[in-house]
């Protein structure tokens, strides 16, 4: 076997695959170094009955028919392991495609990635084989048939622009899809408010939250299905207050942040992957309203908060860890202003762009993949303020609706290289100070 040259090793023809090391060396339950003996991944597995439920507990050792024919399966690996542990898992009536299973590695790495990944196997009639290989790099798939490696941080799709303000309060949405067309007006579910904000959750799901309503400000949450369809009202958990911002981060929880309760505030709260708020954190960086808030890195897991006001505009930002945790101000790059939008794109960059700063601007602002904010492009586009923006497509991005000195409805669509398309005609009821976010 040492004579192999390539990037897989086949055993006896099998289809169980083996990664190489980049210096050639197999990669096996003891890490690299040792090659893989045949008895290593044909022996000692002992075949459970099939297993159909939505969950199930995963023991080393084993292996799992898993029928996903009526539902998908959440599979939770063991809390410990040990070098050499052996788990199988294969697809027994050709499903997966249709509802997939994921594996939760229960606070052990998988891949060499930890647990707030996302690992998910949706391809019919597959089979995976994972060996525990140690703290470093935990569970290592030795074979999971023609797929691409796990864990991934999925992307989304699509997306939905929602609530807003059109004179009054309204809860209306309007679905994106995935080549950034917008839908005409859904009937709105939940409390009319605007001046909201809006991330996502789950790694296909959405969340609308706080705002103001006509009457005062309020707390209250409105989950989106990855279906794109809104659910009736949360109870408020944390501080009622509007003019905030919200972002996604490690990948499949979400923030809410700033805002103002008749004064401004930084106080967050974060997001669980189920779409459960959590209480108020202690703000950190510059109390302030009217910012906006994206996701960006290489691996999707960070945030980023900018611009805003406290009393006068400005352009600090605050970048958010893979732990959601805010960091304090950075110095502004680009024009203070605020009541501008953000979104991702191009899969790891983010956009902050319009807003005010004295007058109606278009001027975008580009964020790498490191979180670093640059300076200002010329606009493209209706100056407005007030407007929302979300990633659809996986890679792009597009802003909507507003206000330049009445209510808008237009778009304009963001490439996957973070350029502004001109103007598209307006579909849907023009309004001011929505939300918007990505699902699917």
């Amino acid at each position: 076997m040492s004579g192999i040259i390539g990037s897989r090793l086949n055993v006896r023809g099998s289809g169980l695959v083996s990664k190489l090391g980049t210096d050639g060396q197999v990669l096996t339950s003891a890490g690299a170094g040792k090659q893989l003996a045949f008895e290593d991944v044909a022996g000692g597995v002992s075949w459970q009955a099939v297993e159909t439920g939505s969950t199930m507990t995963a023991v080393a050792g084993n292996g799992y028919p898993i029928d996903t024919t009526s539902n998908a399966c959440t599979i939770t690996l063991p809390a410990s392991a040990s070098n050499g542990d052996q788990i199988v898992f294969t697809d027994y009536a050709r499903n997966w495609g249709t509802n997939a299973i994921t594996i939760d590695s229960n606070g052990l790495n998988y891949q060499g990635d930890d647990d707030t990944y996302t690992v998910e196997y949706t391809t019919d009639g597959q089979s995976v084989n994972i060996v525990y290989s140690g703290s470093t790099n935990g569970w290592i798939p030795i074979e999971d048939d023609t797929v691409t490696d796990a864990p991934y941080l999925p992307s989304t799709l699509y997306g939905i622009f929602g609530f807003g303000n059109t004179g009054s309060a309204t809860g209306i949405t309007n679905l994106v899809n995935s080549s950034g067309v917008v839908a005409s007006d859904t009937t709105g579910v939940g409390t009319a408010r605007w001046a909201l904000a809006a991330c996502e959750y789950g790694s296909d799901k959405g969340i609308f939250g706080f705002g103001e309503n006509g009457s005062g400000n309020v707390g209250m949450t409105n989950l989106v299905s990855n279906a794109g369809v809104v659910a009736t009202d949360v109870t408020a958990v944390g501080t009622a207050r509007k003019q905030l911002a919200a972002c996604t981060y490690a990948g499949i929880k979400g923030i809410f942040g700033f805002g103002t309760t008749g004064s401004v505030t930084g106080v967050t709260n974060l997001v669980s992957n189920t779409g459960v708020v959590a209480t108020d954190v202690t703000g950190v960086g510059t109390a302030r309203k009217k910012l906006a808030a994206c996701e960006y890195s290489s691996n999707k897991d960070k945030g980023i908060f900018g611009f805003g006001n406290t009393g006068s505009y400005v352009d600090e930002t605050n970048l958010v860890s893979n732990t959601g945790v805010v960091a304090s101000d950075v110095t502004g790059v680009g024009t203070d202003r605020d009541a501008l939008a953000a979104c991702g794109y191009g899969e790891d960059k983010g956009i902050f762009g319009y807003g005010q700063d004295g007058s109606y601007v278009s001027m975008t602002n580009l964020v790498s993949n490191v979180g670093v904010v640059a300076t200002d492009v010329t606009g493209v586009g209706t100056a407005r303020r007030n407007l929302a923006a979300t990633q659809y497509g996986t890679d792009k991005g597009i802003f909507g609706f507003g206000y330049d000195g009445s209510n808008v409805g237009m778009t304009n669509l963001v490439s996957n290289a973070g350029v502004v398309a001109d103007d598209v005609t307006a579909v849907g009821t023009a309004r001011e100070e929505p939300a918007g976010c990505s699902y699917g």
